[in-house]
């Protein structure tokens, strides 16, 4: 079932007051659609709320896999809403392995829900990755959308585009991107991408 703005907020308050009931506390960063729809960037509804990273003590850490405590709370939010069980997941962690953008932290909007902290990734992060998923999943995915919407502009589509190859540095993801940019009207041929 697919997740709008309103149910998403009614779900991390639920997650916030189960985890604040229990006695405890989570930190968690928050990227994709949901995070978008979370800054009013975008308003189409989303599958789930994609968990980049915890934090503990002011560090990012993987995600992968929750904290059993976070995870049991999660499915007990997700049953009692009618949301699947993976509503909030650590899809994209991986992202960490590499290097998030310089200066990602500094561009977090948080959002507190009692027991649970939520850093919503800023709008040039959001870029970044939705560029980097475009390169990935093609022109006709649901980032390609978002990604638009987000109305970028040359020059931090030529950041995301630097930051991309940070993750992959291979000729092939670069044709693939110079042809990505292409499409968003940035042309990229002798640019350092």
């Amino acid at each position: 079932m697919d997740i709008d703005r309103q149910r998403l907020d009614e779900a991390l308050r639920t997650l916030g007051e189960v985890l604040e009931a229990r006695g405890l506390t989570y930190e968690i960063v928050a990227v994709g659609g949901s995070a978008l729809m979370l800054l009013g960037l975008i308003g189409r509804p989303t599958r789930d709320l994609d968990a980049l990273a915890l934090v503990e003590d002011g560090t990012y850490i993987s995600a992968d896999p929750l904290p059993p405590p976070l995870a049991e709370g999660v499915v007990s939010v997700g049953r009692a809403l009618r949301l699947a069980d993976d509503w909030l997941n650590p899809g994209p962690t991986e992202l960490l392995r590499f290097g998030l953008p310089g200066g990602f932290e500094q561009r977090v909007e948080r959002r507190c829900y009692g027991g649970l902290t939520l850093q919503v990734a800023g709008r040039l992060d959001q870029i970044c990755f939705k560029l980097y998923a475009v390169v990935d999943q093609g022109g006709g995915s649901k980032h390609a959308s978002d990604l638009r919407r987000l109305e970028p502009t040359r020059d931090e589509l030529l950041t995301a585009a630097r930051w991309s190859r940070t993750h992959d540095p291979s000729e092939g993801y670069r044709e693939e991107l110079v042809a990505t940019l292409g499409a968003f009207g940035v042309e990229a041929g002798g640019a350092d991408v």
